[in-house]
């Protein structure tokens, strides 16, 4: 089968936990292994036997003896070990059902009515809005397309869609007036679906003087790091990854990354960034990101672009900031952009969908990309594009476009206070202090190289909910040492400064003091239920009652 390159004992910490709470222990243990060079048709797992100078001894191959992938540690792996199943419901099926009911009342009670939620990629979707999702829609299709036999007519594949017909366009319009732009596809159903949906339509834009042939990939993109805050859709690992081409001289994806200043890894190197274009000159760049507290230099660079002639479509994924649109914010297609996605449930009203909004106009050349976009929304990536929550975000969208300058004006003051105050409770807050520390919804805490796991998890038991994030010189969600807190949704319940000062307090209680603070996060809540910028159910009464009484 093969030859033995070298083999040996070798020392392993043991370890006590599983997943993130693993823990190194003062003990070690070893064990053998060993490299070989084995024929091709031997596979992992493979029972085989040694000969060590004459005496046969049993082996398996496998996989690997260590993982590098969960920093900082590069951990053993044994054979035969794994992680611990955790059992589920049993007995009879009646039984699951109340135990399911039960628990879904619990979850439902805990994070609406107990718990303070701080994360920032999520967002309670208004009564109405959620009582519009699971109407009748919720079960039933609408597919279309445009036929250029009919002058561009939409085509509906189904009967019984009039409704929903238009609802969609009423949705498109209102999304239109909300993005500022001419141009919206509403049948994505995920911001990572949305983005997908545009690098596939990239590559049949590229291709579309030579339809027949093999096509060729996007040669260049430049986007954010996800280390430094970049979102996973937009990285070779995730979304982009079967839209980009190889670099022929590394072998990799071709992507290059933005720059960060050096004494802000938060915010863009614009200067760095513009010699970057030119020496790369990407067919696509792709502002926006997950772990955002700075504005994108939309503006600037799309002025560089235009100044240098450079074939560049710029697009911003918005999905964290969606719902920050307008002079409060950025207004990204005043500045430049040419593409923007996002999902609708972060700083958006909900309920969890994704948009594609676009600047091309008729009779423009790249007003074909956005027919790319079309078609590879429909049929490209949906068949059903979900109607109940189609039909709950027109009603989210109608929120946002009455309440959003009040709203978007309370988030970003909560952000810029909430920050403040965690930093005078001794916190480490990350940003620049001239902004407030932040632009956006977000707040960045560091905790400790490696800690943000734990922490988060003592503030989970207090309930206080949050996510840890890896800072930029941190490699990874193992070596995570920090926090990402949004502010948005409890903003949406009604808290203010005052509000969040009095968190900062409970937060700084838990984090340094190692304290139990639930009672007192239980009594904060318990002052924020109901769910503001929306309009009174008691104004509609007659129209939700007989909605409701029908479901």
């Amino acid at each position: 089968l093969g030859w033995v390159t070298s083999g040996t004992m070798v020392p392993a910490w043991r370890v006590e936990g599983e997943g993130l709470e693993q823990r190194l222990i003062d003990e070690k243990e070893l064990r053998p292994i060993a490299l070989a060079l084995v024929s091709s048709d031997v596979i992992a797992d493979d029972r085989v036997e040694v000969d060590v100078r004459g005496k046969r001894v049993d082996g398996v191959v496998v996989d690997w003896h260590l993982r590098s992938d969960a920093p900082p540690y590069a951990r053993p792996i044994f054979l035969g070990r794994a992680c611990e199943e955790k059992p589920t419901a049993g007995g009879d099926i009646p039984g699951k059902v109340v135990l399911l009911l039960r628990a879904s009342a619990d979850n439902h009670e805990w994070r609406q009515r107990r718990a303070i939620n701080l994360i920032p990629s999520e967002m309670t979707a208004s009564p109405m809005a959620r009582l519009l999702s699971i109407s009748d829609p919720a079960f039933r299709y609408a597919e279309h397309r445009q036929a250029e036999a009919f002058y561009d007519a939409e085509v509906f594949y189904y009967q019984g869609t009039d409704f929903i017909d238009e609802v969609e366009r009423q949705l498109i319009v209102e999304m239109r007036d909300y993005l500022g732009c001419p141009e919206v596809e509403t049948r994505v159903i995920s911001g990572q679906m949305a983005n997908t949906c545009v690098f596939s339509a990239m590559v049949e834009y590229l291709n579309r003087a030579d339809p027949k042939s093999e096509p060729r990939r996007i040669r260049q993109v430049m986007n954010n790091h996800i280390v430094k805050g970049g979102h996973l859709s937009a990285q070779p690992m995730g979304a982009l990854r079967d839209f980009v081409a190889r670099d022929p001289g590394t072998d990799m994806p071709a992507v290059e990354d933005f720059p960060m200043l050096p004494d802000n890894p938060f915010k863009m190197d614009v200067a760095e960034t513009r010699r970057r274009l030119l020496e790369y000159r990407p067919e696509l760049i792709i502002f926006g990101k997950s772990m955002v507290i700075c504005r994108e230099p939309v503006a600037e660079i799309r002025s560089f672009i235009d100044e240098q002639g450079l074939d560049t479509v710029v697009m911003y994924d918005m999905a964290h900031v969606l719902g920050l649109i307008g002079p409060h914010f950025q207004e990204p297609f005043k500045e430049g952009a040419d593409l923007v996605t996002g999902s609708t449930h972060k700083t958006f009203f909900g309920p969890q969908r994704g948009i594609i909004g676009c600047a091309f106009k008729e009779p423009a050349e790249r007003y074909d990309l956005w027919e790319a976009v079309q078609r590879r929304a429909f049929p490209g990536s949906v068949s059903n594009h979900h109607l109940g929550t189609l039909l709950g975000l027109l009603m989210a969208t109608y929120e946002m476009n009455h309440f959003k300058d009040d709203y978007q004006r309370a988030v970003i003051g909560n952000a810029k206070a909430f920050a403040h105050q965690l930093k005078d409770q001794g916190l480490d807050v990350c940003g620049d202090p001239a902004d407030d520390y932040t632009e956006t919804h977000q707040v960045i805490v560091r905790v400790g190289y490696g800690e943000g796991p734990e922490v988060a998890r003592r503030l989970e038991d207090n309930d206080i909910v949050c996510n840890y994030q890896a800072a930029p010189d941190e490699e990874g969600f193992s070596a995570a040492g920090a926090l990402r807190l949004g502010v948005s949704e409890m903003t949406r319940f009604g808290m203010g400064p005052a509000d969040f000062g009095e968190l900062a307090e409970l937060m700084k209680a838990v984090i340094v003091d190692g304290t139990t603070v639930r009672d007192k996060v239980n009594a904060l809540r318990a002052r924020f239920l109901d769910l503001g910028y929306c309009f009174s159910s008691a104004q509609y009464r007659a129209e939700l009652d007989r909605l409701s009484t029908l479901l």
